[in-house]
C-alpha cells in the first residue's frame, strides 16, 4: 500500500518512488491527497518551496486548491482540471486552500504527481499552464467513461504540452467494465483510486500501484463495487535521477546548487505568498532515481 505523510496539515500517501521501483516512465512520484475533510477555519498551507528539473501535475476528484507561484500565477484548480508547472532552472511555488472556503467544513481528494524532465529541459525556462476540465478529451464505452489528462493513447491526445512521451489517464469504470492499457508505450501503470480491479485473474483494492511488463496487452476489470482509476506511464528515462526533497536533476551537483540557491534567498519569491517558505530540510546523501529497463511481474508499486 502507499505509504502516508504529512505535507501542509494534511495527509499525503505516496505510491511513487518506492523500494519495488522509483519510476513508471518519466512520472517520478505520485501522492494521494485525502480524501478527508477540513473544519471550518482550517485548510491546506503547503508554504512557498523550490523546484527544478520537473513538471507537476495536480488534478483534483474532490474540493479546490489555490495555486501561486514565483511567475506571478495565481489560480484555482477545480476537479478535472489540470494545473501543469514546469519547474525547469527553478520555480518556486505554494498550494493553499482559498480563505473564503475556509469559512465552512470542506473536503479535499486528488494526486499530485511529479514528471522528471529529459535532460535537455531540465534548464529550461519555468512555466506554468492552467487547462480546464472541459478541454481535456473524453472517451465513453459501455461503462468505461475515461478523461486524457496529458500526452496520447486510445486515439486520444490532450492539450497539455508535455516534454516527453507519456499517457495519464482518470478512468471510472462500472462493476465488470473493462479498460485496456495503451501498448503504444513502453512503460505502464495503474493506480486504484476506489474500488477494486482484477488482472490476469488477481483482484487489486484502492491504493495499489499496479506495473505491467513492457509489451503485454493487458486489461483491467472492474469488481463489484466499479473502480476509479489512473493510468500512467510513458517512455523510459534518458539515465538516472538524483532526487532530493522538492529538487530532481540528472546532477548531483545541480541538485547541490539548487540547496545552495533555495538557501541563500535566491529563488524568486511567489507575489502575494512571500511572508512564509518551507526552509531547506537537513543534510541528506541524494538518491538515485532512475526507470530501468527491466522485467517485473504484475505486483504492488510501494511497501506496506
Amino acid at each position: 500500500m502507499a505509504r502516508a505523510h504529512d505535507i501542509g496539515g494534511f495527509e499525503v500517501r505516496r505510491a511513487l518512488p518506492a523500494s519495488e521501483r522509483q519510476m513508471i516512465g518519466p512520472f517520478i512520484l505520485f501522492d494521494q491527497m485525502g480524501p478527508g475533510e477540513f473544519m471550518a477555519g482550517h485548510g491546506l498551507d503547503v508554504r512557498p518551496h523550490p523546484h527544478i528539473g520537473l513538471s507537476t501535475l495536480t488534478y483534483l476528484f474532490e474540493g479546490k486548491i489555490l495555486h501561486r507561484d514565483s511567475l506571478g500565477s495565481a489560480q484555482s484548480i477545480r476537479p478535472g482540471d489540470v494545473n501543469w508547472m514546469t519547474a525547469g532552472h527553478g520555480i518556486a511555488h505554494s498550494e493553499r486552500t482559498d480563505q473564503r472556503l475556509r469559512s465552512t467544513a470542506h473536503r479535499l481528494f486528488g494526486i499530485q504527481s511529479w514528471i522528471a524532465l529529459p535532460k535537455a529541459n531540465e534548464e529550461t525556462m519555468p512555466a506554468f499552464v492552467h487547462h480546464p476540465a472541459a478541454t481535456l478529451p473524453m472517451a465513453q464505452e459501455g461503462g468505461l467513461q475515461m478523461r486524457l489528462v496529458a500526452g496520447t493513447g486510445w486515439g486520444l491526445a490532450s492539450p497539455v504540452q508535455v516534454s516527453s512521451p507519456l499517457f495519464y489517464a482518470d478512468a471510472q469504470l462500472s462493476p465488470s467494465a473493462r479498460v485496456p492499457l495503451p501498448d503504444e508505450h513502453e512503460e505502464r501503470g495503474a493506480y486504484i483510486v476506489s474500488g477494486s480491479v482484477e488482472v490476469a485473474g488477481q483482484t487489486f483494492d484502492a491504493g495499489r500501484m499496479l506495473l505491467f511488463r513492457p509489451g503485454d496487452q493487458m486489461a483491467l476489470s472492474a469488481g463489484v463495487r466499479g473502480a476509479r482509476l489512473l493510468l500512467l506511464g510513458g517512455a523510459t528515462m534518458d539515465g538516472p535521477r538524483y532526487i532530493f526533497w522538492n529538487f530532481v536533476s540528472s546532477s548531483p551537483e545541480r541538485i547541490g546548487q539548487a540547496k545552495a540557491d533555495w538557501k541563500g534567498g535566491r529563488f524568486a519569491k511567489v507575489p502575494g505568498d512571500d511572508r512564509e517558505f518551507i526552509p531547506l530540510p537537513e543534510e541528506h546523501r541524494p538518491e538515485t532515481l532512475q526507470s530501468a529497463p527491466q522485467p517485473f511481474a504484475l505486483r504492488d508499486g510501494a511497501p506496506e
